[in-house]
């Protein structure tokens, strides 16, 4: 069994991560990283650094049991979860997920060398990046449950 499927598996990491709120503060981190990095504050480095690993577990359990169904967020979750345990395949948006690792490199390099503009441009694209991969990953999943 592959390290990346073991983490698949991880249900008390999975299900509190798939809580939107778990989600959506993990995801607005980006920005919070390029202010610490151009600010060169320590100590908001630490506590966001800190916060993207503690994140995926301080949030309570998703409930599932919702009368409108999951969240997006919970869905992308869901998907991104699929995806690693190899049930559901990126296709061709896996290339926006690779891409935007190099691309929010550059925003934390430019943060670091303090041009905001160039490092606020990337960062926003990174993030899109990001939103764009799980939400094409998250339809993905959406037909392959649908054709079951």
């Amino acid at each position: 069994m592959t390290l990346t499927r073991r983490f698949a598996d991880l249900d008390i990491f999975w299900e509190r991560h798939a809580n939107p709120k778990s989600g959506w503060s993990r995801f607005l981190s980006v920005p919070l990283l390029l202010v610490a990095t151009y600010t060169r504050d320590r100590r908001l480095l630490a506590v966001t650094l800190g916060w993207i690993l503690v994140n995926p577990v301080a949030f309570p359990r998703v409930d599932r049991e919702s009368d409108t169904g999951p969240a997006w967020m919970t869905r992308v979750v869901d998907a991104e979860r699929a995806w690693l345990r190899g049930e559901v395949t990126a296709g061709s948006w896996h290339r926006l997920n690779t891409l935007a690792g190099p691309v929010t490199a550059y925003a934390l390099y430019a943060a670091y060398r303090r041009r905001p503009v160039r490092a606020a441009l990337a960062g926003a694209v990174s993030m899109t990046l990001k939103v764009a991969f799980v939400w094409g990953l998250e339809r993905r999943a959406a037909a392959a449950a649908a054709s079951e």
